[in-house]
């Protein structure tokens, strides 16, 4: 079966909707959905071997294995589905629809797991139609998968507003601390910390040990994930080997920011002995090492080095640089 939307189509509708045209763009992009969803059914269709999604790099591919754990194989879908998905949500959001949205940006979701902001809006959509369980889920859920530290802050700013709501201050203090840390300017955690003044003034002005504590007591991993940055500088190891200097540098930028300019060292340090040390256990360095194999040793290298996450002077990542 032929596909009749191409990444052409897909562009010249976000055009409409970057000059704010929402409708000149819900119909085609109501004509591409209906188009991806007959050829997914035909095309696309999972099963306990295979899976079909829309990552953007390979990247999201390697994290989307070292965090599901999935064991089929994955397969690109032709196009970006995905953003099919999240522009027919933005749209249905400029109308109000917002239940709509929220089955739009679960669409997204779906066809890439591992983009947070899909997740984060598709939290506050929940947020807005009253499921504050779903709300808080998604965001948890970022925490473990967020490869941008703005995204990783925002999430916890959500998670400290669930907390806030239901009267747990003390956690809500420990999450405003990581959301600060890492997204200091974002709306959520502007409007998280200044709820938590008024309203919880002691906890708001608790010590960091107090607030970290309130955090681990309840079993909450309030740090981005080691995996995560790992993969990011081992696509920037690999871009850089193929002679692509700004790819990767944006990959070990986006490292750094999560767990630190220290810790990036190390773990880009780690990544060159482990590759080197494993392609020579691989029959004198002829077989290629799987980059799962990388990931594991590096993971417990680190472990027993240390923790991974590394914060600057003022109690965090540098998120803005």
């Amino acid at each position: 079966m032929d596909l009749s939307v191409s990444l052409e189509d897909i562009q010249h509708v976000e055009n409409f909707l970057g000059q704010g045209d929402v409708e000149s763009a819900l119909p085609a992009l109501l004509e591409m959905r209906d188009a991806i969803e007959d050829y997914a059914e035909c095309v696309c269709r999972a099963t306990d071997h295979i899976q079909y999604f829309t990552f953007s790099d390979s990247f999201e591919l390697l994290a989307y294995r070292r965090v599901e754990k999935d064991p089929r194989t994955i397969q690109q879908a032709p196009i970006p589905f995905d953003r099919v998905y999240s522009d027919l949500a933005f749209v249905y959001i400029q109308q109000q629809e917002y239940a709509l949205a929220r089955d739009a940006l679960k669409q997204a979701v779906r066809w890439n797991p591992m983009n947070c902001a899909y997740r984060l809006d598709l939290a506050e959509l929940y947020r807005v139609l009253g499921d504050t369980r779903e709300w808080a889920a998604l965001n948890y859920s970022v925490l473990a998968r967020a490869a941008d530290a703005k995204l990783f802050g925002r999430a916890c700013a959500g998670l400290g507003l669930f907390f806030l709501d239901k009267d747990e201050k003390m956690l809500a203090s420990g999450f405003a601390r990581r959301a600060a840390a890492y997204a200091p300017g974002e709306r959520q955690t502007l409007s998280l910390m200044q709820r938590l003044m008024a309203e919880a003034p002691e906890e708001a002005n608790a010590s960091e040990e107090e607030a970290a504590r309130a955090l681990e007591e309840q079993g909450f991993e309030a740090d981005p994930n080691a995996e995560i940055a790992i993969c990011l500088l081992m696509c920037a190891t690999d871009a850089a080997q193929e002679g692509d200097r700004n790819e990767a540098t944006r990959y070990t930028l986006r490292a750094r920011d999560l767990v630190g300019e220290d810790a990036a060292k190390a773990l880009i340090q780690l990544i060159r002995e482990t590759d080197a040390e494993l392609a020579a256990e691989h029959t004198g360095g002829n077989a290629p090492v799987s980059e799962g194999e990388v990931v594991d040793a590096v993971m417990a290298a680190s472990a027993k080095a240390g923790p991974v996450a590394a914060e600057n002077e003022d109690g965090g990542p540098d998120a803005e640089s």
